[in-house]
C-alpha cells in the first residue's frame, strides 16, 4: 500500500476538507464536506483507498452508478422494490446529488436529501404537482434514508466508495402518518359477522377468516395471499413466500420478512375454520394449496372494503392498516423486540413509534393506571378522599 504523508486540510472559499495525493505520476484531490474532524477522515479515507488501489474510477457521476444500482435490482429483487429504489431515487436522492462524482459524496449530502425532502416533498422539478402541502412523514423519510443507505452500500462492495451511512437522522419535528386502524367497536364486529350484501341479501363472506387471521397476525397483505396450507404445522406459522401487487413470488418486504411465530387463540380459531371451509368446498389439501385461495391482494381488498361498507365499519382501514391495528392492540403487551419478531420488521425500524395508534379506552386505561401507582407511591387507597 501506497502511505500518504499529509493530511486533508480546510478550504475555507469551498467550505469543505481536501486532501491531494499522487500514484504513479497521477495527482488526484479528494474531498469532504461535512465540517470537523470527522470531514477530515473522510477525505483521508478516500485518498487512502485510492492509493490502495481499493477504489475504482471515483469521477462516475451518482445518477450513473444509481442506474447501474437499479439494472442490478432488477435481476435479484422484486419488480416492487425495483420501483420503490427507482422512485426515491427520483423524487429524493438524485435531484440533489445525481451531478455528483461519487468521489464528492459525503455523509453530509444524504443528509440534506432527507432535510430537504422533509418540507419540499417531491424534489423533482419535472413533477409540478403535488399530492399534499405537508412535511412527509417519518416512514417515508425513513425509506429515503434506507434507500440511500442501500446504494451507497452497494457503492462500497463495488469499490466506488468508502463512505458509510451511519449518521444519517430523521428530522426530530417529522411526524408520524396518518393512519386509520380497527377500533373495538369494529373489531367486535369483524369477529362476530361473517356475511356481505350481494342484490340486498345477505350471504356468507367467503374471505371472513383471511380478514380475521390478517388483524389477528399482522400479517403483509402480500403474505397473507402467498400463506400454504402446508407452512402452518401444528400452532406454528412459517413464513416463506409473499405476493406482491405484481403477482410476482418474492421472499417478502426484507430479510426479516422470513419468520416463524405461533398463532394466538383468535387467529387459531380463524386457520381452523378457514380448513373446515376448505374441507366443505372440495379444496384438495396439499402442502401448496393457498390457504385463503385469494387470488391476488387486489381481489381481497375490494372485497374487504365492500365488507366494511355492508357492515357498517366506519372509517374504513386498508388491508395494510389492519397490520397497524395488530401492533397498536399488542404494542402495550409485547416489548419492541418481540414486536418486531413478530411482524418481520429490523431492529433499526420503530415499529411502535410508526405502527402503534391510540384504541378508544386506552387513555382512560392509562390515567386510572398512573392514578393507581401514585396512590402506591404516597401509601393511599385508590377509593381515599381528600378534605
Amino acid at each position: 500500500m501506497k502511505k500518504r504523508t499529509n493530511t486533508a486540510v480546510w478550504i475555507e472559499k469551498e467550505n469543505r476538507w481536501c486532501v491531494s495525493v499522487q500514484k504513479n505520476g497521477q495527482r488526484k484531490r479528494f474531498y469532504s464536506g461535512t465540517p470537523g474532524r470527522t470531514g477530515q477522515r473522510e477525505a483521508n479515507a478516500k485518498a487512502d483507498a485510492w492509493l490502495d488501489d481499493n477504489i475504482h474510477d471515483g469521477r462516475k457521476k451518482i445518477s450513473a452508478l444509481y442506474a447501474e444500482w437499479l439494472e442490478e435490482i432488477a435481476i435479484t429483487c422484486g419488480t416492487s422494490f425495483h420501483d420503490q429504489c427507482f422512485k426515491y431515487g427520483d423524487y429524493y436522492l438524485l435531484p440533489v446529488i445525481g451531478d455528483l462524482r461519487i468521489e464528492e459524496l459525503t455523509e453530509g449530502d444524504l443528509q440534506k436529501c432527507i432535510n430537504l425532502s422533509f418540507k419540499k416533498r417531491c424534489l423533482k422539478k419535472e413533477r409540478k404537482t403535488k399530492s399534499s402541502t405537508k412535511p412527509l412523514s417519518r416512514k417515508t423519510l425513513s425509506t429515503i434514508r434506507s434507500t440511500a443507505t442501500r446504494f451507497v452500500k452497494w457503492c462500497r462492495h463495488n469499490n466506488y466508495t468508502t463512505l458509510t451511512t451511519d449518521d444519517l437522522t430523521i428530522p426530530k419535528s417529522a411526524r408520524v402518518g396518518e393512519r386509520k386502524i380497527l377500533q373495538p367497536a369494529a373489531l367486535q364486529t369483524l369477529f362476530s359477522v361473517d356475511t356481505r350484501l350481494y342484490f340486498g341479501q345477505r350471504i356468507f363472506d367467503e374471505y371472513i377468516y383471511a380478514y380475521r387471521f390478517s388483524v389477528a397476525t399482522g400479517l403483509r397483505p402480500g403474505e397473507l395471499v402467498g400463506l400454504w396450507y402446508g407452512d402452518i404445522k401444528g400452532n406454528t406459522v412459517s413464513l416463506r413466500r409473499s405476493i406482491n401487487t405484481h403477482d410476482e413470488e418474492t421472499t417478502g418486504k426484507n430479510e426479516n420478512a422470513i419468520r416463524s411465530f405461533d398463532m394466538s387463540a383468535e387467529a387459531r380459531e380463524a386457520y381452523t375454520a378457514q380448513v373446515q371451509l376448505l374441507k366443505r368446498s372440495g379444496v384438495q389439501l396439499n402442502y401448496n394449496t393457498p390457504l385463503f385461495q385469494v387470488p391476488d391482494q387486489s381481489s381481497l381488498y375490494k372485497r374487504w372494503k365492500k365488507y366494511q361498507r355492508d357492515n357498517g365499519i366506519n372509517p374504513q382501514v386498508s388491508l395494510y392498516e389492519m397490520r397497524h391495528t395488530f401492533v397498536s392492540v399488542e404494542s402495550g403487551l409485547l416489548t419492541d423486540s418481540q414486536l418486531k419478531m413478530l411482524v418481520g420488521h429490523s431492529k433499526n425500524m420503530d415499529t411502535a413509534g410508526v405502527y402503534r395508534h391510540e384504541l378508544q379506552g386506552q387513555r382512560e386505561d392509562l390515567a386510572v393506571a398512573t392514578t393507581a401507582a401514585f396512590h402506591k407511591a404516597v401509601g393511599t387507597s385508590s377509593d381515599s378522599t381528600t378534605g
